[in-house]
């Protein structure tokens, strides 16, 4: 038997209240499955689970808040034989009948139903996908972000002083993000660097590039960005990683975080996994899903604890340049700001070219100027000689 434990899906996460199982007692789970959802402060996450096996048991019932680090649930392995008998007072999450009406009855999960309410949405319209037709909690999540067209209605009023589930959770959700940011301003020493450089010849070939396909195919200015700044981190890995214990834990992969700001404040930075070796196309398809994810509250546990660097881009609100915090325990963060047009020196002359501003924001600890600056230049190089980015 092994035991699958609440994950730490944050630098500054002590707990989470678990609000959907997935699964039951019985059944078979696969490494890489999304077990369960975990609520923490900066929403909703699905938690996959990283072995494969037999649900033995469920430790932890909907609704529990669990310390990081606790069992949720006892998963026996191929070849051991299932406990005589369970223990007493196991949970067994599932779907409950739930009266919506006179004389009508639907099966919905106490997640499910629970953020049903805070929506505002009732239950009787919507479709389920569990079993028996049961409404799962991803169900009421598709509902709210797909809403059918209706005319707009006055905001439901609420006792004076008294903050809406969304004002409690943007306010949750700052405290993360201020206790993160404060422990890196105090803990990390920050040393950063800047380039200024033409991205004319970017820019020249991802028009070629979208020329040919169609506007849902066609390829965004930060898909190149990403990309250089995957290739760079191969060359200088010591900025790929996690400073634990007093030392850099390198990243298995090169998996960048993607700073996303969120509709209703906020923001999260989920992993954009594998992106040193993302075709073009792949690489757009992952970031758009991302994008799309994390405004909907959808996202994985992998996709908050893999991230060996993190990536901000402001450039689309005017910005001319970003000098970023680091989010611990990672190393190094990159920002870029707005591509405009100003004077650039070619061949001898001063021409208007399109330029943006690079940072590097890193952890002296782990390394020093010298390699930042290192990186700095291969990211550079990548950008002016685009055909680079994705070798034939």
């Amino acid at each position: 038997m092994s035991e699958f434990h609440m994950p730490s899906l944050g630098a500054d996460m002590e707990s989470g209240t678990l609000v959907e199982w997935n699964v039951q007692p019985g059944d078979r789970v696969e490494r890489g499955q999304i077990v369960c959802v975990v609520e923490t402060q900066k929403g909703a996450i699905d938690v996959e689970i990283w072995e494969s096996g037999i649900v033995e048991r469920l430790a932890v019932e909907e609704g529990q808040k669990v310390p990081v680090g606790e069992v949720l649930a006892v998963i026996r392995g191929a070849g051991e034989e299932a406990g005589k008998e369970t223990p007493a007072g196991q949970p067994t999450p599932a779907p409950v009948p739930d009266a919506s009406g006179p004389g009508q009855r639907l099966r919905i999960s106490p997640a499910a139903r629970k953020r049903a309410d805070e929506l505002g949405l009732d239950p009787a319209n919507l479709t389920g996908s569990g079993s028996d037709g049961s409404i799962t909690l991803a169900d009421v999540e598709q509902a709210a972000a797909t809403p059918e067209p209706e005319p707009e209605a006055p905001a439901p009023q609420t006792p004076a002083g008294r903050p809406t589930a969304g004002h409690e959770a943007h306010a949750a959700m700052r405290q993360a993000i201020a206790a993160a940011m404060t422990r890196s301003k105090r803990e990390i020493p920050h040393y950063y660097l800047g380039n200024t450089l033409c991205v004319e010849p970017a820019l020249s070939w991802l028009a070629a590039y979208n020329g040919e396909r169609s506007v849902a195919e066609r390829l965004i200015f930060p898909v190149l960005q990403l990309r250089a700044v995957a290739m760079a981190l191969q060359e200088v890995p010591a900025l790929n990683g996690w400073f634990i214990d007093g030392t850099l834990r390198a990243a298995e992969g090169v998996h960048l975080g993607v700073a996303i700001a969120l509709r209703g404040g906020g923001l999260v930075a989920p992993a954009l996994h594998d992106a040193d070796r993302l075709a073009p196309d792949a690489m757009m398809a992952a970031l758009r899903d991302l994008l799309t994810r994390a405004r909907q509250d959808r996202l994985r546990s992998s996709e908050l604890t893999d991230a060996g660097l993190t990536v901000t881009n402001l450039g689309d609100l005017g910005v001319d340049s970003v000098q970023g915090v680091i989010y611990p325990p990672q190393v190094a963060l990159v920002g870029f700001g707005r591509t405009a047009e100003r004077p650039w020196v070619r061949d001898g002359q001063v021409v208007a070219a399109p330029c943006l501003q690079v940072s590097l924001a890193a952890d002296h600890r782990v390394t020093d100027g010298a390699i930042g600056a290192r990186f700095l230049a291969r990211l550079t190089d990548l950008l002016t000689e685009p055909d680079r980015l994705w070798p034939p």
